[in-house]
């Protein structure tokens, strides 16, 4: 009798410092998180892609008005939302990345349209949402994004930018406030995906562009290696090419999936520099969560038996 082949899929939902927020609606956190990883595992056991499956996971997190992508976005400077969001798939290493869009539901599924249907690789912008209007992408007014925490949250920095004594700097006032779901998958085809969705930083720049639609930095995958979604600091992903730099770790180093995980984002990261968490798999149906934040939330499930969601760092015995 035939072996059969190992499926994983692994999703995330941002690794940020820790809050009360996080605290008082832990249980709905867990909920969604577990929610994503039932969505995509649903489309692997079918027989259905990696690519699909990170796209159905992260479709469910970005309709999760508690995490920053889809609804619940963060809001920019000017109190409105711009999405990033990349997809990747490991068999040929094509790519669809869409960035400063609005309007767009479901800006993962916009990302994988790029993929699979132009010639194109990343859009933005005015050019991304034409392009969602021709092929009949679901739009949504800008209501439906700003939740009441976002607003809450792009409030309160406002109110801190205008009463600081010293006049700091946006930028700076939001140093550490940041969030990002993606997921990763391994599918019975021994093919890769990886997918990771944004609404960005709280009042960020307008036309701010971070990690999550950028092919080696936020999103990453390869047959040969793995399948990496980041999440953290954007900047700080995109100086590192985090994603990238994991899997060249196991190709030309011969690293394990775990162990080039943690040397790029325990061992090559300054935690002082900020927070960095990533999520991925191989073609074994290994699986890797690493992050050096107060907390990331994170869920899987392995044909191997192996599942769970966690929002905290483990425990030591």
């Amino acid at each position: 009798m035939a072996k059969k082949k190992p499926l994983a899929i692994v999703v995330h939902g941002g690794a940020d410092p820790d809050s009360d927020h996080i605290h008082s609606n832990k249980k709905a956190y867990e909920a969604g998180i577990r929610q994503a990883v039932d969505e995509g595992c649903m489309v692997l056991e079918k027989g259905g892609s990696a690519v699909d499956a990170v796209e159905a996971a992260v479709v469910s997190l970005e309709n999760n008005p508690l995490l920053n992508a889809g609804r619940g976005s963060a809001l920019n400077a000017n109190g409105e939302v711009e999405m990033d969001a990349a997809i990747m798939r490991g068999n040929d290493q094509a790519s669809g990345a869409v960035t400063l869009v609005r309007n767009i539901r479901n800006p993962i599924s916009l990302a994988k349209a790029v993929m699979m249907n132009t010639k194109y690789r990343f859009l933005g912008d005015m050019g991304a949402l034409e392009y969602a209007k021709k092929i009949d992408i679901r739009l949504e007014p800008s209501s439906y994004f700003i939740t009441e925490h976002q607003f809450d949250l792009f409030s309160k920095k406002r109110e801190e930018e205008f009463t600081s004594s010293d006049h700091i700097g946006m930028d700076q006032l939001n140093a550490r406030m940041h969030g990002t779901v993606g997921a990763v998958a391994l599918d019975r085809d021994g093919n890769l995906a990886a997918a990771t969705s944004t609404g960005g930083t709280e009042n960020k720049k307008m036309g701010r562009i971070g990690d999550s639609c950028i092919i080696g930095a936020g999103c990453y995958a390869k047959n040969s290696t793995c399948a990496i979604s980041g999440t953290g600091d954007g900047e700080l992903l995109i100086k590192n090419i985090t994603a990238y730099d994991i899997s060249a770790l196991m190709e030309y180093k011969g690293l394990s999936l775990q162990q080039a995980c943690e040397a790029v984002v325990l061992d090559r990261t300054d935690p002082g520099e900020g927070d960095v968490g990533v999520i991925g798999v191989d073609l074994q149906g290994n699986i890797a969560l690493v992050f050096n934040s107060e907390r990331m939330h994170r869920g899987w499930k392995t044909s191997a038996k192996k599942q769970g969601v966690e929002i905290y760092p483990k425990k030591q015995n």
